[in-house]
């Protein structure tokens, strides 16, 4: 059973940064996806970022140029940098695995952006 522990988030005015950290219980060197998701107050969950094993990355449209993922195998972490963030970033954000077929979430870690 994979643990992911979600660290990193705050309160933050517009325009600026956090960066958030997911630590895995396990090595991640053979997870073949890592990324993150959000979820605002009354809204589903959605994907953020993705990192692959090989270090290939996606984003989502809404974070694409802002968001940085990025991830240290000697750590067993995966990172995510925000920033020029924005009131409508504000969310509960959860860093995801996929470990053989299964996928396993983190606690979340809250990020409020206020205007």
């Amino acid at each position: 059973q994979v643990q992911l522990v979600d660290t990193g988030g705050g309160l933050v005015q517009a325009g600026g940064s956090l960066r958030l950290s997911c630590a895995a219980s396990e090595s991640i060197f053979s997870m073949n996806s890592m990324g993150w998701y959000r979820q605002a107050p009354g809204n589903q969950r959605a994907w953020v970022a993705t990192i692959t094993n090989a270090g290939s990355t996606k984003y989502a449209d809404s974070v694409q140029g802002r968001f940085t993922i990025s991830r240290d195998n000697a750590k067993n972490t995966i990172y995510l940098q925000l920033n020029s963030l924005k009131p409508e970033d504000s969310a509960v954000y959860y860093c995801n695995a996929w470990v053989s077929g299964n996928r396993y979430w983190g606690q979340g870690t809250q990020v409020t952006v206020s205007s």
